[in-house]
């Protein structure tokens, strides 16, 4: 990992030479000489990962390397903002060629990259006392960015399910035991990796144990138990709030979630998964919160610790998992390691499946060691390189007890997992761990911090975003990162998360390396002092409300703060304590008024900023000054104001400003905004100063845009802009609600061919010709489609249901009249339907052979549907449905009651989840 860092900083120092004209001649040359230095050092460093073992004294060589590469990181940086302090008359910065001219300058700069390029050259000289072959195969020659090919992901969750069969069935059993008593648990005991969370997830999934249960939830609770934070999060689930509902939950105390809970669980046959708790007292605690219920409600714990899953049921025995045969083991590995071929264990050659079989066996029956190896040897495609693997396996096992075996073959795969893994891909593994345990991390997200921390290198085949999705990619393919949900083509990554034990090892590793730390603190207040003092990242995981940061901290690169779901609100006190800072989130909930601190203009480095504010949040004309900022991303609740400064930000790759609430209005965009680097931008007001044609076609990379329009007359000479913009993939469109304006011109949107994405909000004009209907302009190709307060009078889905590529329907308020028809053969590729605020529905009907792939369907707030539609029994795909504030003859002619079942139960009885609030 050490030579990452190295190859970090190289690339660093590269990128500074071809791009800014920072370094008068003289420092220059001294600069690449250092260069060259580092360079040697990275090879060192990448053969150095290749020697099984490792001395204390090639150890501290190691540190001592990268330490220096860190500094030099330092100078560069320290002389950029020293450059950029340099201001003419008017204020404005000067360019970096002027300040190298001053004696002192130049002569500091000297120095300081002397005294590293100096340490490195003596370092150079005893490299030989350590015999580390130099000629080795570069980790990162198979890292073809060239050859790499898209991957498309046909299952969310392929769960590893091999050997579970007999469990599976023993833990449904157990469930769906109606047993009249209070706190039933049922328990999955086993040890780290053996498939507990896996086999939760199967039952909790299940079509009989979805028709059982009325109410399902689903929280992780992890050794550092946070009964709070498990309350709100399992009445999240239960309750499914509105926004207004959910603020209120938000700020309930303790006690009152429990008593909230209580009251939601008490009529319902409820079923709750506590994942892997690890401690008696914690289920103590929580068990108040959970009443009897209906007869057979259950909660379903998975453990590491067999006595706690006695004590919290002494009259239900817990469910021990089995390690998996050898035959087991093998076919699961199969899987992993060929995962192109559909023949499984006969995709081998005899040789192969010698070796492999040998290599199974060290992992002692362990599904998640298992799954590791055989990520590991997908990329591996000769018989040399599987026996590199066994030898590796085998000599670190060689002498240890077969007792201590099972936990040590678990640490061996993940180690040389990650030690396999191209330079470029180690650092952004090990940033994963910044993420609490079990955390559905967002892709977009993720990609947009790996930019912004220098992960990703710069490129001129490929936008950064595009690299940092093949890095993801990478590491699934490697069964490193698990995808959790897909996005809305269904090919793509939506979520993703990492195993515990693997983020164990993140964190660990990335502890050592000092390439992040992460800070758990339960008190309301904490200093973060000297000990932290160089790191170059800090992870805040707190658990009660202020976190304020003290002091100096000249090494820090990035504050994260992953846990903004919560209640949490993060303090600096000066800015200029933290000068290289390239990532930075901040959030403030509980001020009426945010003034953002002018101080943040003083952080030149940074490249990622995300501030949230309840109320209303006012930028600094300081902002102008973050010349290096790649993302800026703001959430605000009432009124927000932006410096024009922002849109000089050359370097500007995602702008996402938006309202907390639902609708709201956007902000306006500077006139001479032409950055062509621009990829997402979001919200933007269209009024009476109009976006010009020349700034729209500037921006050729865009590929998702928002706007808000005040006057109808925008609307059409931006969409024939939007048909010029051909990476643009994702638009959302608004028309201010309060000014009751509709949209009177769609057909521009019919050429825009690459659109997969759209979102309409507002009034759309109907016509008495159904032919000449607005939405028949909807673009060709749309994946994914919402609809926002059309106020549309004709039935829609009789243009909707043509749109042959759409997966994602989302309707609310869009139509006020009184039946509704999906005609046979209609929505061939329709996957999900949500229907919200139609009012004044009274008759749906489906006909035979329409929306044949429809898996979930959703209805809410429409209550003067009388009946649920006939045609939906023939919707054999059906897997979830949800309703919401229905009538209620609706709802009682689909419920079973003492075994009757209503009269529309038939309709329904295929649905393996159905869900009524």
């Amino acid at each position: 990992m050490a030579g990452a860092i190295v190859s970090l900083v190289v690339e660093r120092i590269s990128d500074l030479l071809i791009h800014e004209a920072v370094f008068h001649k003289d420092v220059k040359d001294q600069v690449v000489s250092l260069q060259y230095e580092l360079k040697r050092m990275q090879c060192f460093l990448e053969n150095v990962d290749r020697k099984p073992e490792q001395d204390e004294r090639l150890h501290s060589l190691v540190s001592q390397i990268r330490d220096l590469a860190c500094d030099a990181e330092d100078v560069i940086d320290s002389f950029i903002l020293e450059a950029a302090d340099q201001r003419d008359s008017h204020g404005i910065v000067k360019r970096f060629t002027s300040i190298f001219t001053k004696p002192d300058h130049l002569h500091k700069i000297r120095v300081q990259v002397k005294a590293i390029q100096t340490k490195l050259q003596d370092i150079s000289k005893i490299l030989p006392a350590y015999e580390i072959p130099g000629d080795g195969e570069d980790s990162s020659s198979n890292f073809k960015l060239q050859q790499r090919l898209r991957r498309t992901y046909s299952h969310v969750e392929e769960e590893d399910v091999v050997g579970l069969e007999v469990s599976t069935k023993e833990v449904m059993t157990k469930l769906m035991t109606e047993e009249d008593r209070p706190h039933a648990v049922v328990s999955i005991v086993g040890m780290g990796g053996i498939g507990k969370t896996t086999l939760a997830r199967k039952v909790y999934n299940h079509v009989d144990v979805r028709r059982h249960f009325d109410c399902f939830a689903w929280v992780y609770i992890s050794q550092q138990c946070k009964p709070r934070e498990v309350l709100l999060r399992v009445l999240m689930k239960v309750l499914s709030p509105s926004k207004d509902e959910k603020e209120l939950i938000e700020n309930m105390d303790e006690i009152e979630l429990g008593r909230t809970l209580f009251d939601a669980l008490k009529e319902k046959r409820y079923l709750v998964v506590l994942d892997d708790i690890w401690r008696s007292e914690d289920w103590d605690i929580l068990k108040p919160a959970f009443p009897r219920g209906r007869k057979g409600s259950k909660i379903l714990f998975t453990t590491r610790i067999k006595n706690v899953a006695s004590r919290a049921d002494p009259w239900s025995t817990p469910v021990e998992l089995s390690l998996l045969t050898d035959d087991e083991s093998w076919n699961l590995l199969c899987r992993k390691a060929f995962p192109s071929s559909k023949m499984g264990s006969q995709c081998c050659s005899e040789e192969f499946e010698k070796l492999g079989k040998e290599m199974v066996k060290n992992c002692g029956g362990l599904p998640l060691a298992i799954v590791m190896l055989g990520g590991l040897l997908a990329t591996k495609q000769s018989l040399a390189q599987w026996e590199m693997v066994y030898k590796n396996i085998h000599g670190h096992l060689k002498g240890l007890p077969h007792q201590d075996q099972n936990g040590a073959v678990m640490n061996i795969i993940l180690v040389s997992s990650y030690n396999d893994l191209p330079y470029p891909l180690k650092p952004c593994l090990l940033y994963l761990g910044h993420y609490p345990k079990d955390w559905e991390i967002s892709k977009n997200e993720l990609i947009r911090l790996w930019i912004a921390e220098g992960f990703i290198p710069e490129n001129e085949e490929f936008l950064m975003e595009d690299l940092g999705e093949i890095f993801l990619e990478q590491l699934i393919d490697r069964s490193l990162v698990q995808v959790s949900r897909q996005g809305y083509t269904g090919t793509n990554v939506k979520t993703c998360r990492v195993h515990d034990l693997l983020r164990d090892l993140c964190t660990k590793k990335a502890r050592e390396e000092k390439l992040l730390e992460i800070i758990q603190q339960s008190s309301a207040q904490f200093d973060v002092t000297l000990v932290e003092r160089m790191l170059r990242r800090i992870s805040i995981h707190p658990s009660e409300r202020k976190v304020h940061l003290k002091g100096e901290h000249p090494k820090l690169r990035s504050l994260l703060l992953p846990q903004n779901e919560t209640l949490v609100e993060f303090c600096i006190s000066n800015c200029k304590s933290f000068k290289f800072l390239r990532v930075l989130t901040l959030l403030k909930r509980n001020v009426e008024k945010w003034h953002v601190s002018n101080e943040i203009g003083d952080l030149l480095h940074l490249r990622y900023l995300k501030l949230e504010c309840w109320n209303e949040m006012i930028l600094p004309q300081s902002i102008g000054r973050l010349k290096s900022l790649y993302t800026l991303y703001i959430k605000y609740h009432t009124d927000i104001v932006i410096p024009d400064a922002v849109f000089k930000l050359e370097r500007l790759r995602h702008i996402v400003i938006k309202r907390i609430a639902l609708f709201g209005r956007g902000f306006r965009l500077r006139l001479g905004f032409t950055s062509k680097n621009i990829e997402t931008l979001k919200y933007i007001m269209v009024d009476e100063q109009p976006i010009e044609n020349n700034e729209v076609l500037r921006w050729t990379n865009i590929q998702s845009l928002g706007i808000v329009f005040t006057r109808t007359e925008y609307v059409k000479p931006i969409l024939i802009l939007l048909t010029k913009l051909q990476r643009l993939g994702s638009v959302s469109l608004e028309v201010l609600d309060d000014s009751n304006l509709s949209y009177l011109d769609l057909e521009p949107l019919s050429r825009c061919c690459h659109l997969s994405k759209l979102r309409l909000a507002g009034g759309i004009k109907d016509d008495p010709h159904p032919s000449c209907h607005l939405l028949n302009f909807l673009p060709p190709n749309i994946v994914k489609l919402t609809l926002f307060w059309c106020r549309m009078s004709q039935d829609p889905m009789g243009v909707l249901e043509k749109l042959c590529h759409l997966r994602i329907l989302y309707l609310e308020g869009v139509y006020n009249g009184s039946k509704m028809m999906c005609s046979a053969n209609g929505f061939p590729q329709l996957d999900s339907l949500q229907m919200i605020g139609l009012e004044e529905l009274k008759e749906w009907e489906i006909e035979k052979g329409a929306m044949p792939c429809l898996r979930r369907l959703e209805l809410a707030d429409v209550d003067s549907l009388g009946m649920l539609p006939e045609g939906l029994r023939f919707i054999t795909t059906l897997q979830e449905m949800i309703l919401t504030n229905m009538s209620s003859p609706l709802k009682e002619r689909i419920k079973v009651i003492d075994g009757r079942e209503g009269e529309d139960f038939y309709k329904v009885c295929h649905i393996p989840s159905i869900h009524v609030f």
